[in-house]
């Protein structure tokens, strides 16, 4: 599993661009909404979170029609559903959620802190941001594992992969921007909407690769 690991992270980073075409893009959603709204930067400083949020979110989108796709142009896809267990291959589509995270959402949170500063965020906001989103994207890579498998076997279901995904994200959305908020906003608390968000990323990282095992075993089919 950890040669796995490594394997997707290296297919990762060298695919598309890898993590430089999602900060690249996470850097345009945030650099466009100063036009958009005005120079006012208590305003900016306001949905400051949320904007981090929605970028990262829609930066995350990116690459997920291409979780399975290289393993399925090899073969090797195919090789890991027959030989595998059902168990085990949900711990392989959960060690490759890890490394799709590390090699294309990890950089966007590293990057969360500059784009921060940007919306004139206060420190502690920006650190808030950056904690939630930190704890709450792998959610997205959890989720995103069921949507590529139903779509591994379509010509161009990149787009399919976002639809299907997007609406079971919106609730790790909403309460990691509610514990950004409460960082900074009284008396409007962190802890419990901070929680909530991450007992959804373990439930969906349980869930997300059973059920993206699944739609493999179904689609091998």
């Amino acid at each position: 599993m950890l040669a796995l690991y490594i394997r997707d992270v290296r297919l990762g980073i060298r695919s598309g661009g890898g993590a430089l075409v999602g900060v690249l893009f996470f850097l345009a959603v945030v650099a466009v909404i100063p036009f958009g709204v005005g120079p006012d930067l208590n305003l900016l400083a306001r949905i400051g979170p949320a904007i981090l949020w929605i970028g990262a979110l829609l930066a995350s989108l990116l690459g997920l029609d291409r979780l399975f796709q290289a393993d399925r142009d090899d073969g090797s896809l195919d090789i890991l559903i027959m030989a595998g267990e059902r168990r085990m291959l949900a711990l392989a589509v959960f060690v490759k959620c890890l490394a799709h995270w590390t090699a294309s959402v990890l950089p966007l949170v590293v990057a969360a802190p500059m784009l921060g500063l940007f919306m004139n965020m206060e420190p502690i906001g920006i650190g808030a941001a950056t904690l939630t989103l930190l704890f709450g994207t792998p959610a997205i890579a959890f989720i995103g594992a069921a949507g590529a498998a139903v779509a591994v076997s379509l010509p161009r279901g990149g787009l399919l992969v976002s639809v299907l995904v997007l609406p079971l994200v919106i609730p790790v959305l909403i309460f990691g921007v509610s514990a950004s908020y409460g960082a900074v906003t009284e008396p409007d608390p962190f802890l419990p909407p901070f929680l909530l968000m991450l007992a959804m990323t373990l439930f969906f990282a349980v869930l997300g690769p059973v059920a993206a095992a699944a739609a493999l075993r179904w689609s091998a089919d």
